[in-house]
Parts: C-alpha cells; sequence; structure tokens
C-alpha cells in the first residue's frame, strides 16, 4: 500500500529525531558513566580542562566559565549527600583510565546533553503530538492537517521552528558527541579489542524517499563474518531476501517447545521452568539471519552503510577514526569498530548521518508542499482471504521487524521480532551463542565484585529488555497489585 509523499517525510522526520535522541541519551546518560569517572571530575583542574576542551573542539560552550559551573553543580551534589543517578556508580575501578579534565569535561557534556536531547525530542512531539507514544501515524499515512496559513495546522512557522531545533543539537552532536567518543575511545584503545562477538551483521533500508518504500535515503543490508565486500543490500520494503531469511528458535527459551521457525509459522505459549544451563534459561527467543546469529543495531547500520558506500556514513566514520587515530598517535581503521568501543563510536557516526538525513527530509517536505500538494492520507483497501505481510524499520537499538498473518479478515498470528530479542537471545537451535553472550567472552574483570567491564560491553548494545524481564511465583501467589486510574 503507498502512502503519500508528505506522510512518509513526516513519519522519516519522525523516527530520525527520536533516534537521534536516543543515541544522545545513550552516550552521555546511560553509557558513558561506565567510563567516565564522575567523582574524579571534582579534582580537575577547571581550567586546564576547558583548555583542553578547546583544543578538539571550537564548541561555543567549552569555555572555562561553563566547565567551572558544571563541576560546582557536582560538588553541590557530593556536599548534599544525595547523589541521586551519581550514586551507585564503581567511582574509582581500577578500569577507570581517564584524567580529572577528561572526566569534568565529559561530566560538563554531559549536563549540557540534557538540554539537547530534550530539544531535539520537541521535533517528535511537534509532528508526532506527543512524545513518546505519538498519535499522528495512520493506516494509509498521517493525521497532520497542513495548511501553511493556519495557526492550528502543521505551518511554515512550525516547519522552520523544527529547522531551528535541528539545526541547533546538530552543532552539538558534530561538534561535541563525535569528539567526545573519539577521545573515550582513543584513551580506551585497548577496548578495541574486546568485545566483537557475533560479527554477521544486519540493519534495514530506511527513510524511504517514494511512495511504495523502494527507494531509501539509507542503505541497509546482510554482512557475514564482518567482511564488508560480502555486504548483501536488502532494497525494498517486500525484498524475499530478508522476509525467506529470518527464522526463531526456542530450544533455550521459556516457550512450549523445541523449534526453529519462520515468524509467520511461529507460536510464543509461555513454559517456565527453572534455570537449565544446558536446556531453557530464557525468555527471549533466538533469531537468525540465513540460519546464523546476527547482530543489530548502529554497529550493523554503519557498517552495512558504509560498505554500500553511502557518502555521509563514510565521511563522519572517517572522521571519528581520523580523530582516534591523531589522539593515539597511530592509524586505526574501520577494523576497529568491530568490539565493545566500536559499538558506542558507530552510534555516534549513525546520529550524525541521521542528522543529514533530518536536514534533507525536511527540505523535501517543504520542496513537495511548495508544489501545492498538502495530501498526507490514502484510504486502504484490505484484500479478502489469507494474507502473509511484513514491516521493517531501522529502530535506535537496530532492526526491529514485525510479521503477520490475516485470514478472512482477522488477526491469525502477529509476531514480532525486535532489536534486543537479536542481540541479547540466547543459544539458537545448534547452540550458537547469541551476540551479548559471545561479546562477553575474554572480557576482562579487574574485581569479580564490581562487574564494570561486563557492564561496558552489555551497555554498548543499549538493551531494553523489558520483554525478556519477568516476575513469577511458583506458588501463584499474588506478586504485586497495580491500580488503573
Amino acid at each position: 500500500m503507498e502512502i503519500p509523499l508528505n506522510a512518509q517525510y513526516i513519519r522519516n522526520m519522525i523516527m530520525g529525531a527520536h533516534a537521534t535522541h536516543d543515541h544522545i541519551v545513550h552516550f552521555y546518560h546511560l553509557c558513558a558513566l561506565d567510563w567516565v569517572d564522575i567523582v574524579s571530575a571534582l579534582k580537575a583542574d577547571a581550567r586546564a580542562t576547558a583548555k583542553l576542551a578547546q583544543s578538539l573542539s571550537d564548541w561555543k560552550r567549552n569555555s572555562y566559565q561553563e566547565i567551572k559551573g558544571a563541576q560546582e553543580r557536582l560538588q553541590a551534589l557530593v556536599d548534599s549527600g544525595q547523589l541521586g543517578i551519581y550514586g551507585s556508580g564503581y567511582w574509582g575501578h581500577p578500569a577507570m583510565k581517564l584524567s580529572p579534565e577528561v572526566n569534568l569535561l565529559a561530566a560538563t557534556h554531559y549536563l549540557q546533553a540534557l538540554e539537547y536531547q530534550r530539544n531535539i525530542n520537541r521535533v517528535v512531539s511537534i509532528l508526532g503530538s506527543k512524545t513518546p507514544h505519538i498519535q499522528n501515524v495512520a493506516v494509509g499515512g498521517v493525521a497532520n492537517a497542513i495548511n501553511l496559513d493556519s495557526p492550528t495546522a502543521l505551518n511554515m512557522e512550525r516547519l522552520y521552528y523544527i529547522k531551528t531545533i535541528i539545526d541547533e543539537v546538530r552543532e552539538f552532536v558534530e561538534k561535541v558527541l563525535l569528539v567526545d567518543v573519539a577521545a573515550v575511545g582513543a584513551f580506551y584503545a585497548d577496548w578495541t579489542t574486546i568485545g566483537a562477538g557475533v560479527t554477521n551483521y544486519l540493519s534495514a533500508p530506511d527513510m524511504p524517499l517514494d511512495t511504495k518504500g523502494t527507494i531509501f535515503e539509507l542503505p541497509g543490508g546482510y554482512i557475514p563474518d564482518g567482511d564488508i565486500s560480502k555486504f548483501t543490500p536488502i532494497k525494498s520494503f517486500d525484498d524475499p531476501y530478508f522476509e525467506d531469511n529470518v527464522q526463531e528458535s526456542i530450544k533455550h527459551s521459556w516457550y512450549d517447545g523445541d523449534w526453529t521457525r519462520h515468524p509467520y509459522q511461529e507460536e510464543t505459549v509461555p513454559h517456565y521452568t527453572d534455570f537449565e544451563d544446558d536446556g531453557k534459561y530464557s525468555w527471549v527467543k533466538a533469531p537468525t539471519f540465513k540460519g546464523k546469529p546476527a547482530q543489530v543495531g548502529p554497529l550493523a547500520n554503519v557498517l552495512c552503510m558504509f560498505a554500500a558506500g553511502h557518502e555521509p556514513t563514510i565521511k563522519y566514520t572517517t572522521q571519528v577514526l581520523d580523530t582516534v587515530s591523531a589522539l593515539v598517535k597511530s592509524k586505526v581503521g574501520v577494523g576497529a569498530l568491530h568490539s565493545t568501543i566500536g559499538r558506542i563510536a558507530a552510534r555516534a557516526v549513525r546520529c550524525a548521518v541521521l542528522f543529514d538525513t533530518l536536514d534533507h527530509q525536511w527540505h523535501a517536505l517543504v520542496n513537495n508542499l511548495a508544489k501545492g500538494d498538502m495530501t498526507i492520507f490514502n484510504q486502504p483497501e484490505f484484500p479478502s482471504g489469507i494474507q502473509e505481510g511484513f514491516g521493517f524499520h531501522e529502530a535506535p537499538r537496530g532492526i526491529l521487524s514485525h510479521w503477520i498473518v490475516i485470514e478472512n479478515g482477522k488477526i491469525k498470528n502477529y509476531q514480532a521480532v525486535v532489536p534486543s530479542t537479536w542481540n541479547a537471545g540466547p543459544r539458537n537451535g545448534r547452540d550458537e551463542l547469541g551476540p551479548y553472550e559471545a561479546a562477553l567472552l575474554g572480557n576482562p574483570v579487574a574485581d569479580p565484585e564490581k562487574p564494570l567491564e561486563i557492564l561496558r560491553t552489555i551497555h554498548s548494545f543499549d538493551p531494553c529488555l523489558a520483554c525478556a524481564i519477568h516476575l513469577v511465583d511458583e506458588e501463584q501467589n499474588e506478586i504485586i497489585r497495580v491500580k488503573a486510574l
């Protein structure tokens, strides 16, 4: 089913803004404190930190006053005795390597990032009516009324405000996020050899530029064994190369049976046992592509786009690697991305690429509106009989696909194969390790009581595991009661 160009561009901008928000939050607020010692930042010389910051980037907020103010805010938190989100970190851990000045610089940008992630999320709320659970997507298009002269519809004032936000946050990503990630990568260069795990990479093409989903701004596909010369593209929303090669196994998952099936033929029937080391031990299924485990996420996406010759991806990947190379005084190539620190770097690269994309999508929407096309919706027609279909999208954590079987106008089967299922999956039907499990092999652990290094590798995937965590009482007692207001 086709949707109008305006709807396509609006959807793309929502997805791009949401993903950039997610990537900024992941590095600064979910992941950076695995590498940055906040307590150490209190010992830093703020003037030396400002000098360091200005040597790395011409970011307008790398001033002594801004950095000293951030240090004072951190000190006030410590003096209050209420560390809040900083309270449970492994501060002083032997695996922490950064100097107090680098720690203070990262902490300063942590606080600044709170502003910029919020700002880019405003694009989602303007176009989607709210965030995170947007209200504007409809079968056949979007529900955004467009009237360039009306204050109650999507008009030029709103569109130019969106463009202003995109430009402001883009500056933060290019002058702060990319630089910080490269600096952390340089100081922890040994982590470019740790945490590779599964190097079969799968990603979706995204940001469709036509009404049929056959032309995409961002390429996707599959890379086997980490060899980008063997990249195979996924070309359209109904490409059989993707549709025919996805399966899931429940051999080691708490569901009834022991099978490996295509999503159209799957069942999801819970059957909990105790943890069984050689049996069932997870609520997560084990997806495979072409019969093998596959890593998904920004690293997979960046490597596939790089292999496809996507110019913005090549530009920003090269920029980050060149910065790392300059700091370590040794050439660092694309191969370093097959690692824990590489996944973090790839997420920053993807964030920068998405700002190029957001700019292109904004201009495409405005130019199409300038032609007089205000169409946002095509009336859907639903076919009769038995229908099978799927949809995919390169979500912030990787390829997301939903699969449906419809019979006589009713849903007969519905399965979602989501990014963290690909990465967090247990051993598959052939007992091959999933990406999390494989990436942990060989990780150093300085202090088993404070396994910071394990967190670094798992956090680099940006886990989303609500669906993998359940409270179970074998005596069937009530665990919790929630009152719906």
